[in-house]
């Protein structure tokens, strides 16, 4: 692909955004780079992230008019109804993202996964598994690094393990991953796709240009996601936690195992895995679905699988107080993965949850809140909805913090020996953080602050 002298749009100037317009510049185009926001709100500043030939545009979009670009480059996190993305289109000025560019310049085979949750743990668990093979190995897309940053680096006897998002599949147009993988499709960002049609449709496009040489890995168990098999160009492997499968990834007389052409192929007992919860069990299956197809066996997997204790943020063990354990599960961005979350524990729960609802509906989880979890402490921006939906399922005590250190504070002070104290939220941090894992780190840091209070004698003071 030949940028050099192209006038490009680049709309949306998170991590994406910085990193598409480093690399557009680096090639020669002509680089605008735009967001809503004002400089200020940037830390640290953009200027001091771009080369001076990056122009920038904030707190208003550029007019796109006849010839005044070449191309426009859309940030996951920017709506695509927002008029320069409209008016481009009207004009036959191609619209992309970051993931559909870098798949045009990539030379390795790529393994995809997408899914409403377990992402984040999947793709890390795949790149490990193949990174203990002896593979070279990149692991970005919606974790860690924008796959633009490292993608002319791989080649051919490579791999490129990818978390792709609905909204980084919604600007895609030829992006064709040798093997994909939907690990369940539960209700989420319906206030960005209007309605589970065109969220399920948005996923759908992780397998639209394979062919028949491909794999799409898909969850038996979970019904929208098993319906997509008679639209899947590739191969169906399916994994399965519940059903004994005659062909696919199963939980076989308690260990995860495949089953091929009539043999099972027992890997490791379900029960030697570290990451706990029976969502982290789905995620083995898959993570084996997708190495199994590509010629990693038994003795590699269940090696990887033994020793890989999950990544931050998600179910991820930071102290023990008192006998009180602390659980950051930041990631736990929506109803159903928060669910995920109570179900791995049996001890009483002090639950934190809040932030800004993408639409979601915390009846189900109000319920198992209701089964679970002893005290209840709710903020930010929906903390109304989420206790409003407790007490409509009878959870008896909750607390209203008055922002995110209070809540720490608050739940344990709550806390009683044997319990966990777990950060779940159900929604999104962007009424308060930049993102989940800032949310998560402010966490630990917050408990850590407790370590240090308690190893002071207890004194009431929290700063």
């Amino acid at each position: 692909m030949a940028f050099e002298g192209q006038k490009v749009l680049v709309i949306g100037a998170g991590k994406s955004g910085v990193a598409v317009s480093l690399f557009l510049a680096s090639k020669g185009a002509r680089v605008v780079l735009t967001d809503q926001k004002e400089s200020a709100s940037f830390d640290p500043p953009l200027q001091s992230l771009l080369p001076p030939e990056v122009e920038l545009v904030l707190g208003c979009y550029p007019e796109v008019g006849e010839g005044s670009f070449d191309l426009v480059v859309i940030s996951p996190g920017v709506p695509l109804t927002i008029p320069p993305v409209a008016r481009a289109r009207e004009l036959g000025i191609p619209v992309t993202g970051e993931l559909e560019l870098a798949y045009r310049l990539a030379r390795a085979p790529i393994v995809a996964i997408t899914g409403t949750n377990g992402k984040t743990t999947t793709t890390s668990l795949v790149g490990q598994i193949f990174a203990d093979a002896g593979i070279r190995t990149l692991v970005a897309g919606n974790i860690g690094q924008p796959l633009i940053t490292e993608v002319e680096k791989y080649g051919p006897e490579d791999l490129i393990i990818l978390e792709v998002s609905s909204f980084q599949l919604e600007t895609t147009s030829l992006f064709h991953p040798r093997v994909a993988a939907i690990l369940n499709i539960t209700p989420d960002h319906l206030d960005r796709h209007g309605d589970m049609e065109g969220y399920v449709a948005a996923k759908a496009r992780v397998f639209a240009n394979q062919t028949g040489d491909d794999y799409t890995v898909l969850n038996y168990d979970d019904p929208l996601t098993r319906n997509l098999a008679s639209l899947c160009p590739g191969k169906v492997i399916f994994f399965s936690r519940r059903h004994n499968l005659e062909e696919g990834i199963i939980v076989h007389n308690g260990y995860i195992a495949v089953r091929e052409g009539g043999t099972v192929h027992p890997i490791l007992p379900a029960s030697a895995l570290r990451i706990p919860g029976a969502h982290n069990l789905e995620n083995a299956l898959v993570a084996v679905a997708c190495a199994w197809v590509l010629g990693i066996r038994e003795k590699q997997l269940a090696a990887t699988l033994h020793h890989f204790s999950g990544v931050p943020h998600r179910l991820e063990f930071v102290a023990e107080i008192n006998g009180v354990k602390y659980i950051n599960d930041s990631k736990g961005t929506n109803p159903e993965a928060s669910i995920k979350a109570l179900e791995a524990y049996d001890q009483p729960i002090v639950l934190l949850a809040g932030g800004r609802n993408k639409g979601n509906d915390f009846t189900a989880f109000a319920r198992l809140v209701k089964e679970k979890v002893r005290v209840l402490v709710v903020l930010g921006e929906c903390a109304g909805e989420i206790e409003a939906a407790a007490r409509a399922a009878g959870v008896g005590e909750i607390i209203r913090a008055k922002d995110f250190r209070d809540a720490v504070f608050q739940a344990h002070r709550a806390a009683r020996p044997g319990e966990v104290v777990l950060l779940s939220p159900a929604c999104a941090s962007w009424d308060m953080f930049k993102s989940y894992e800032e949310r998560g780190e402010m966490f630990k840091k917050l408990v850590h602050e407790l370590i240090i209070r308690e190893m002071a004698g207890g004194s009431e003071r929290f700063c």
